[in-house]
């Protein structure tokens, strides 16, 4: 990879359509949109207006910023897309939905969320991971929501099927601040071995 730093203009923010159990999963959405759209810095997301992704989408536009969603007609009903967005892409796949978050974005935030979410993080490390992009991924650990994911990533390091420097490719704080600090400040690493399909012999 190239060690070139992308000026970061929007920031793709995944999260759940459901508020989870614990009020610090909404403040913590609301902190990391307000401050994003506070620095002039867009947001991407999934479209929905329930959840943390309504959170995520309220607290940027009260706070001035730029948000775009992007929806699958599918989902249209289920997430209720947002009525107020800068903008909204409808779509018609997750597959399509993921791929334009990806190409609206300079960056990542992966707030807690379910199983969607995971799923989102877990394909844009991975194209990091294969050199697809050199972008910025971060998990906020709210609450230690991801303590779990956490411990299985590290025992996939421990038991040799994430390289260690790939794993530094996803980012972790437990603070909103930091998070978007780190999306702001990130600097791609100037080499890191790509995912090879067979070991090195």
């Amino acid at each position: 990879m190239a060690n070139r730093r992308t000026p970061i203009e929007r920031v793709c923010i995944f999260c759940g359509s459901r508020l989870g159990n614990r009020p610090i999963y909404r403040s913590h959405a609301a902190r990391v949109a307000a401050l994003l759209a506070e620095r002039g810095i867009g947001i991407v997301y999934g479209g929905g207006s329930i959840g943390l992704m309504g959170v995520v989408a309220d607290a940027a536009l009260r706070a001035g910023g730029e948000v775009i969603g992007v929806i699958p007609e599918v989902l249209m009903a289920r997430e209720f897309a947002h009525p107020n967005l800068t903008r909204l892409h409808i779509v018609r796949t997750m597959h399509e939905r993921k791929a334009l978050m990806s190409d609206l974005a300079d960056g990542f935030i992966a707030l807690p969320g379910g199983f969607g979410t995971l799923d989102e993080l877990f394909e844009i490390v991975t194209w990091a991971q294969l050199g697809i992009h050199t972008k910025p991924v971060v998990l906020l650990n709210s609450g230690d929501y991801y303590r779990h994911l956490l411990a299985s990533l590290r025992h996939a390091v421990d038991e040799g099927f994430i390289a260690p420097e790939h794993a530094g490719l996803l980012a972790v704080t437990d603070d909103p601040e930091e998070a978007v600090e780190a999306v702001l400040t990130y600097h791609p690493p100037v080499a890191i071995p790509r995912w090879m399909g067979r070991e090195e012999r």
